[in-house]
C-alpha cells in the first residue's frame, strides 16, 4: 500500500531540513509551537502534574471512579526531543481509550543529561507508581508501560531492568514503532533501505538524530541502549508491537516481537499499512490511524491483571 494520501500530502508541505548540526533547542521549540492550547485539548476528568521521586509526571484520570488499573507512558523523541507537553495528546488518548491511569514521564533527555539518566528516570517512574499506589487509587492489578519511538526503547529496557531485578509488577508493554536497535548499519534490516527516503523519518537521519544519545555514554551494543540484542528474552509481559508499513525501524520491531515469540511471550503484532514512523503522535486523527488506541484498549483488557487495592 503506497503512503496513507493525507499523509503524504502534509509530508510534501514541510520544509526541508535545515543543513549543519542540529540544534536540539531549536528543535524543540519548533515541537512545542505545535502543542494546542490546554482548552483544545481531549478533556478527561483529572490531569495533575506532579513529580515522581523528583521526575515531572502528568497524572491523567479518564473518568470518576474508586480504582484504576495504571499506564506509564514513555514519550519518543530520539531521547533528545519530546515532552509532556508534546505528546500530552497521546496520553490522553491512552487514557480514555483504556479506561487506565496514565502516568507520563518528563524523564530527563540527552544531551544535556547523559546516559542512564533518562532510563533511570523511567525506571523510577514505574517504582514510584507501585510505591505510592494508594495514593494513585491503584487497584493493585495492571501496570502497564507504553511508549512510542525512543519511547517504546524506554520501555522494553525497563521491562527488562525490573525482570533483572525481581520487579514481577509490570503486567504488560506496548511498543509503538520501536526504536531496539542502535547500531544503524543500513544493511541490518531490508526496512533500513525499503524505507529510506520519502516517508518522513529517512534512514539517513537515524544515527544524527541519535547521536546526542550515543555520544553521551549509550553504547548500542549494550542490551539497556539496543534492547534488541538482549539474549534471553524468557519471562518479559505480554507485549504488543506497532509498526508502520512505511517505516525504517519497521523489520527491527517486527524481528524483536518474533524473538519474545519465540522466548515464550504473549506478542501480538500489528503493521498498520499506509502509515510512517511517528503516525501515533502526527496521525492518529486519521480514522485509519486512530484504532491504535482501541486496539492498545483492546490488548490491554485482555491481559488486565488483577490484585488487591493499594494501601
Amino acid at each position: 500500500m503506497t503512503l496513507h494520501p493525507e499523509v503524504a500530502r502534509v509530508l510534501a508541505t514541510l520544509p526541508a531540513p535545515p543543513s549543519g548540526p542540529l540544534d536540539p533547542a531549536a528543535l524543540r521549540a519548533g515541537e512545542e509551537a505545535q502543542v494546542p492550547p490546554v482548552a483544545e485539548r481531549l478533556p478527561l476528568h483529572a490531569v495533575e502534574d506532579t513529580t515522581a521521586d523528583g521526575v515531572p509526571v502528568r497524572v491523567y484520570t479518564p473518568v470518576a471512579a474508586d480504582t484504576y488499573g495504571l499506564l506509564v507512558y514513555l514519550h519518543g523523541g530520539a531521547f533528545f526531543l519530546g515532552s509532556l507537553e508534546t505528546h500530552d495528546h497521546v496520553a490522553r488518548s491512552l487514557a480514555q481509550a483504556t479506561g487506565l491511569k496514565v502516568i507520563a514521564a518528563g524523564y530527563r533527555r540527552a544531551p544535556e543529561s547523559a546516559f542512564p539518566a533518562g532510563l533511570q528516570d523511567c525506571y523510577g517512574v514505574v517504582r514510584w507508581a507501585v510505591a505510592h499506589g494508594a495514593e494513585l487509587d491503584w487497584d493493585g492489578g495492571t501496570l502497564a508501560l507504553a511508549g512510542d519511538s525512543s519511547g517504546a526503547n524506554f520501555v522494553a529496557a525497563v521491562t527488562a531492568m525490573a525482570h533483572d531485578e525481581g520487579f514481577d509488577r509490570v503486567t504488560a508493554q506496548v511498543l509503538y514503532y520501536p526504536s531496539l536497535d542502535l547500531d544503524f548499519d543500513v544493511d541490518r534490516y531490508p526496512s533500513l533501505r525499503e524505507n529510506a527516503e520519502g516517508y518522513g523519518l529517512e534512514t539517513a537521519g537515524l544515527a544524527p538524530f541519535n547521536a546526542f544519545y550515543l555520544d553521551s555514554g549509550a553504547d548500542p551494543a549494550d542490551p539497556l541502549v539496543s534492547p534488541i540484542k538482549r539474549a534471553d528474552l524468557t519471562g518479559l509481559p505480554p507485549a504488543l508491537v506497532v509498526t508502520a508499513e512505511h517505516d525504517p525501524l519497521r523489520d527491527e520491531g517486527e524481528l524483536y516481537a518474533a524473538r519474545l515469540a519465540e522466548a515464550g511471550v504473549d506478542v501480538q503484532v500489528s503493521r498498520y499499512p499506509g502509515a510512517g514512523h511517528g503516525f501515533v503522535q502526527h496521525f492518529s486523527w486519521l480514522p485509519d490511524f486512530a484504532r491504535v488506541f482501541t486496539e492498545t484498549a483492546e490488548f490491554l483488557a485482555a491481559h488486565e491483571a488483577t490484585g488487591e487495592p493499594a494501601r
